[in-house]
């Protein structure tokens, strides 16, 4: 079976998770810098075998979509481009940094540690895939 690649996109860094190949637990992968993040998508399909690619989708409370969905787009679109056969879908990015940093405090990490955006962005990517994967299963269920 295939993995399942999860984005959390961000101006400067972006978060990237991955599951496992049964598709059951997503794991934290990496924090790419976004200027290098086609590269390492390019380099990482070639070598693992991932049939979806989910996209954080940043949304305000009120469900409408946020002002970072200007970067998103144009992101999403030459994804498409770039790895015509991979499935792109979007999942809803709400609350992910807030529950990536309150993972970290529960880890008990150490201020410096919690203070890592780096770490804050690839806790954020694995919300959003695990997130993703318990949606999947509740509506197969």
């Amino acid at each position: 079976m295939s993995r399942i690649l999860a984005i959390d996109y961000g101006k400067k860094r972006t978060g990237i998770a991955i599951t496992d190949a049964l598709q059951i637990i997503a794991n934290g992968l990496c924090t790419v810098p976004t200027n290098e993040l086609f590269d390492f998508l390019l380099q990482y399909t070639a070598k693992e075998q991932v049939e979806t690619i989910v996209v954080g989708h940043p949304k305000q409370m009120s469900g409408e979509d946020s002002e970072n969905m200007c970067r998103i787009v144009p992101f999403v679109n030459r994804l498409k481009k770039v790895l015509p056969q991979m499935k792109v879908e979007m999942f809803d990015e709400r609350f992910t940094s807030v529950l990536a940093h309150q993972t970290i405090i529960d880890a008990g990490l150490k201020k410096k540690a919690r203070q890592n955006k780096a770490l804050v962005d690839e806790i954020s990517a694995t919300i959003i895939l695990q997130s993703y994967l318990e949606s999947k299963k509740n509506f197969i269920s």
